[in-house]
C-alpha cells in the first residue's frame, strides 16, 4: 500500500467507525456488482449514516483523486452501480430515515436508502402512494429510483420518478452540499437542477435526501385482460386505447414467449399470441363506464378474448405473474440482455414486427413485455455466450438502430450505465454530448463520481 493510500484510509477512519468501513477483499466483494451481473472489486466500501458523513467522504475522495460510486441495493440492470475503475463504494443502505411525512401537503421526505416499498407502506397509512413502481420495488431504494429515473406500470398516468420529486439534497463531486427544487408543487425560480440530477446515475452528485410528491390512493380499480392472436394486432390495439379519452393507470404487454412463462399463474388460451393487461383507477362511480370505453377501444382485428378480473385476488395474481417475468427469464438461457427501449406509441406495431425479423435473422430468441401504454418495451435477448456472443451483440446493435429509426430512445427507465454507454452517441448529437460533458465537469471537476458511465468512451 502506498503512502497516499495509507493517508486516504487514515482520513476515512476518522469519519467512519470500524463496522462502517470495509477493506478486506471478501467483505468488499458483494459491493462490486449489480443485477447486470458485471463485477469489479472496489478498493474500499463505506456505509454513511447521514449527509455529513457523505460530504466528508466525497471531500476526502476529491482530495486524493479516488473514484466514488454511490450504491443502493444493486438491483439495476445496466451496470450503473458497478465500480468500473475500483475506488470507493458509498453503500447508502444505512441512510434509511424518513424525515417527514406531511399528508396536508402530500409530501414525504426520505433518505436515499429507504426502499420504494417502505415509502409505499408509509404513504398508504395516510391514504397516499408514490407513483414509481418498478418490478424490484420490494428491494430497490429511493436513491436507485432517483439515479435511473425509474418508472413502472403506473408511469403511463402518473409519470416517472422525475415527475414525482419536488426537491433534493445532494453532495457534488467537489464535496459541496446543495439543495435543489421546492417544497411546493409549483416553482420556477432558477434552473431545474432537481430534474437534472434525477437520471444522472450518480455522475453529478450523491443524493442524500429527497422530497417526494404523493398522490391520493384511488378508490377502486378495474383490471382487464385482453388476448390477441399476434403481437402486431395487440400493438395496434394499444394505439387505439391511448387515442381515446380514458387514460389507463397501467397498460402492459406480453408477447407469446412471455405468456408461456406465466401459464402456471393463470389460465390462458393455447392460441394466445399476446396479452394486454389494462387497468383503470379512480372513483368507484365512474369506473364501469371507463372500463366499457377501454374495452371498446381494445376490440378489433386479432382479439381473441377480453375479460375483467373477477375479484381482487385474481387481479393480484395477474400482477404477480407480470412482475415475475424478468427474474424467470434468467432460467431460460445462459445469458440475457435486457433492454428497455421506447418508441412513439403509434409505432409500436412497427417495433414488434422489426424485433421478430431480427430474432429470425440472428437466431436469437427475443422475449418482449413491458409498459406498452407509453411505448416502453423490455426487449430480452436470450442466448448462449459461448457460441452466440458475437451474433447477440450485432443483433442488439440492430435493435437500437430499429428503435432510433422509429423516433424512439434507447432507455426508458433502466438508465445507461455501462450497457448502453457506447451507443449513446447514436441518439445524442456531438454538440449536445459536449454540453453534457461540460455540465459533468462543473458538478464533478475531478471526474471522481461514477466514472465510465453514461458517456461513450472518447478515442
Amino acid at each position: 500500500m502506498s503512502r497516499s493510500s495509507r493517508r486516504f484510509l487514515s482520513q476515512l477512519r476518522q469519519v467512519f467507525p470500524k463496522d462502517a468501513l470495509l477493506t478486506d477483499p471478501a467483505d468488499r466483494w458483494p459491493y462490486g456488482y449489480d443485477n447486470s451481473r458485471r463485477h469489479v472489486l472496489p478498493d474500499v466500501v463505506v456505509f454513511p449514516e447521514n449527509k455529513d458523513e457523505v460530504q466528508a467522504c466525497v471531500q476526502i475522495c476529491n482530495e486524493f483523486g479516488v473514484f466514488a460510486v454511490a450504491r443502493g441495493r444493486g438491483t439495476g440492470t445496466t451496470g450503473g452501480a458497478v465500480p468500473l475503475r475500483g475506488g470507493l463504494v458509498l453503500a447508502m443502505e444505512r441512510m434509511v430515515r424518513v424525515k417527514k411525512v406531511d399528508p396536508a401537503n402530500r409530501v414525504i421526505v426520505v433518505e436515499p436508502g429507504v426502499t420504494n416499498q417502505e415509502v409505499q407502506e408509509i404513504a398508504k397509512l395516510h391514504g397516499f402512494f408514490w407513483p414509481p413502481d418498478p418490478s424490484s420495488a420490494d428491494f430497490c431504494t429511493v436513491g436507485g429510483n432517483l439515479a435511473c429515473n425509474s418508472g413502472g406500470p403506473r408511469a403511463i398516468k402518473y409519470g416517472v420518478t422525475r415527475d414525482n420529486v419536488l426537491g433534493l439534497e445532494a453532495i457534488t463531486g467537489s464535496g459541496t452540499s446543495i439543495r435543489t427544487g421546492v417544497y411546493t408543487t409549483k416553482g420556477v425560480v432558477g434552473y431545474d437542477l432537481t430534474r437534472l440530477l434525477i437520471g444522472s446515475e450518480g455522475t453529478l452528485a450523491v443524493i442524500t435526501e429527497a422530497t417526494l410528491k404523493l398522490f391520493p390512493l384511488p378508490e377502486s380499480y378495474r383490471t382487464l385482460r385482453a388476448i390477441y392472436s399476434d403481437i402486431e394486432t395487440a400493438a395496434e390495439a394499444v394505439s387505439r386505447i391511448m387515442a381515446q379519452g380514458v387514460v389507463p393507470c397501467a397498460l402492459e404487454m406480453m408477447d407469446d414467449a412471455a405468456i408461456d412463462l406465466i401459464r402456471g399463474h393463470t389460465y390462458l388460451p393455447e392460441n394466445a399470441g399476446t396479452l394486454l393487461m389494462i387497468e383503470v383507477d379512480g372513483p368507484e362511480s365512474g369506473l364501469e363506464e371507463a372500463s366499457i370505453r377501454i374495452s371498446e377501444a381494445a376490440r378489433g382485428p386479432g382479439l381473441l378474448e377480453i375479460r375483467q378480473s373477477a375479484n381482487e385476488e385474481e387481479r393480484k395474481a395477474l400482477w404477480a405473474a407480470r412482475k415475475a417475468l424478468s427474474p424467470a427469464l434468467r432460467n431460460i438461457a445462459p445469458k440475457k440482455i435486457n433492454e428497455d427501449v421506447v418508441v412513439p406509441v403509434s409505432r409500436m406495431a412497427e417495433l414488434v414486427t422489426g424485433l421478430r425479423k431480427l430474432s429470425q435473422t440472428w437466431e436469437i430468441p427475443i422475449v418482449n413485455f413491458g409498459h406498452a401504454g407509453n411505448g416502453n418495451l423490455h426487449v430480452n435477448l436470450l442466448f448462449d455466450p459461448e457460441i452466440q456472443m458475437s451474433a447477440a451483440q450485432r443483433c442488439l446493435e440492430q435493435v437500437f438502430d430499429l428503435v432510433l429509426g422509429l423516433g424512439g430512445t434507447l432507455s426508458g427507465e433502466h438508465g445507461v450505465g455501462i450497457q448502453k454507454r457506447d451507443f449513446v452517441d447514436r441518439e445524442i448529437e456531438p454538440a449536445t454530448l459536449e454540453l453534457m460533458r461540460q455540465v459533468k465537469n462543473v458538478f464533478d471537476p475531478k471526474g471522481i463520481l461514477n466514472p465510465g458511465k453514461i458517456f461513450p468512451v472518447q478515442s
